[in-house]
């Protein structure tokens, strides 16, 4: 099968643009709601999280579902209306609550604990998770995330500048951006739809994918940068469209083998590395994407329009020379 991307890219460009859209949508209510375009986790905005689990080997302790209401009117009169609280589920069933709230000292803790015990039941101490996290660190590790991120892509934009042309880079970045704004948008509507938080770790995982993404393009190009040499007369369309298909066989197994990787950490990583495994499949799939459909044909774009496939060639004649 071969693919002809720059005769469809309108429809290639259509997709990403649609799910950016929905993305930055969801990101704009999140702000509103949370003043952040994802929902923030502990580790940014600071505070007090308690994951409570009822003790089920107590007699009639978990005859009754949850009463999420009930909860909130005991946080209500403890001061605490505007906690965030969501019933969670264990991998047996068993109901429990997951509360993120103001910043609690020991006592205070106690006193909620014992208040909810009164209201839906004993707890299980063994499966009790308190984290408390002060706003202060939460600033930093946010900071620090996003320094790491501009720094890393203005590394890429010199490293492709100095191996490829300065028009390389730029698309290739704006292929990063396009991953970025994917995986963002997506996790800014589960935000909304089921609650996903974002922590420090998904910073780490923004990091990984731009680097992931950023080896596929570099595969692409060099593809394309070798044909040229060979073949310098060819309409730069034609030549984006070799590359791609010389290179697809190895992005489509290189991505599905680290999808499922990610899956099986996805299933069985746990609570803690869940939205970390989701965000890299995510970014991944994106990436994959992003380069063959959007770096390349852009780039390609530009060449009709500039007329840089002459000039390319140009200067691969004075390098054969």
């Amino acid at each position: 099968m071969r693919l002809n991307i720059n005769k469809q890219r309108s429809l290639w460009w259509g997709v990403s643009l649609v799910v950016i859209l929905a993305g930055l949508v969801a990101m704009g209510i999140s702000w509103q709601r949370y003043g952040a375009p994802l929902r923030p986790s502990l580790d940014f905005v600071g505070g007090t999280r308690l994951q409570l689990q009822r003790d089920c080997s107590k007699p009639e302790n978990c005859a009754k579902p949850i009463d999420i209401n009930a909860v909130r009117q005991v946080m209500t009169e403890r001061g605490l209306g505007n906690s965030s609280i969501q019933l969670v589920t264990d991998e047996r069933g068993q109901q429990g609550i997951s509360i993120r709230t103001n910043t609690l000292d020991v006592e205070e803790r106690t006193q909620l604990q014992q208040a909810l015990t009164k209201e839906i039941g004993t707890f299980d101490p063994k499966a009790t998770q308190i984290d408390t996290v002060g706003p202060l660190i939460g600033q930093q590790l946010l900071s620090s995330g996003l320094i790491a991120l501009l720094v890393s892509f203005a590394g890429i934009i010199i490293y492709l500048s100095l191996r490829f042309q300065l028009d390389y880079a730029i698309f290739a970045i704006v292929a990063l951006f396009h991953d970025v704004l994917i995986t963002t948008g997506i996790f800014g509507i589960l935000g909304l739809v089921q609650g996903t938080e974002v922590d420090s770790l998904f910073i780490v995982a923004l990091l990984t994918i731009t680097g992931f993404s950023v080896n596929d393009t570099v595969v692409i190009y060099d593809r394309i940068r070798e044909t040229l040499k060979v073949s310098p007369d060819l309409p730069i369309d034609q030549v984006v469209d070799n590359a791609v298909n010389q290179t697809l066989g190895r992005s489509i197994n290189t991505t599905l083998t680290v999808l499922l990787t990610l899956l099986t950490l996805f299933i069985f990583g746990g609570e803690t590395l869940k939205n970390f495994a989701l965000a890299l499949m995510i970014g991944f799939g994106a990436g994959a994407y992003s380069s063959i459909f959007i770096a390349s044909t852009l780039l390609s774009l530009w060449r009709e329009r500039t007329g840089g496939q002459s000039q390319n060639s140009d200067q691969l004649s004075v390098e054969s020379e």
